[in-house]
């Protein structure tokens, strides 16, 4: 059975730091591009980040980019999201996300991660 696991959100002030964690169960990890995403309510969800198999690639939003930086160690199935200098507009459930060719992704439950003084 596939299991992501998100964890690591919270409330935060403006300009605080957080570190979100994707614990994967289930899967090859090290064969997955693994991403994260993040919706508010009334919204689609949207990529933040993204990182290959490999760790070599990486991908950001424009809107985060200098701000988040993700990673991951294959050795612990699990990726990880530090986000830094935190906005108001970064409020969001965030997800993390499983994909791989020809395979059917896989999504966590989410972690709400809150931006407010």
């Amino acid at each position: 059975q596939v299991q992501l696991v998100e964890s690591g959100g919270g409330l935060v002030q403006p300009g605080g730091s957080l570190r979100l964690s994707c614990a994967a169960s289930g899967i090859m990890f090290s064969l997955y591009e693994m991403g994260w995403y993040r919706q508010v309510p009334g919204k689609q969800r949207e990529l933040v980040a993204t990182i290959s198999g490999n760790a070599y690639i990486t991908k950001y939003a424009d809107s985060v980019k200098g701000r988040f930086a993700i990673s991951r160690d294959n050795a612990k199935n699990t990726m990880y999201l530090q986000m830094n200098s935190l906005k108001p507009e970064d409020t969001a459930v965030y997800y993390c996300l499983a994909t791989r060719s020809g395979r059917t992704p896989y999504w966590g439950q989410g972690t709400q991660v809150t931006v407010s003084s």
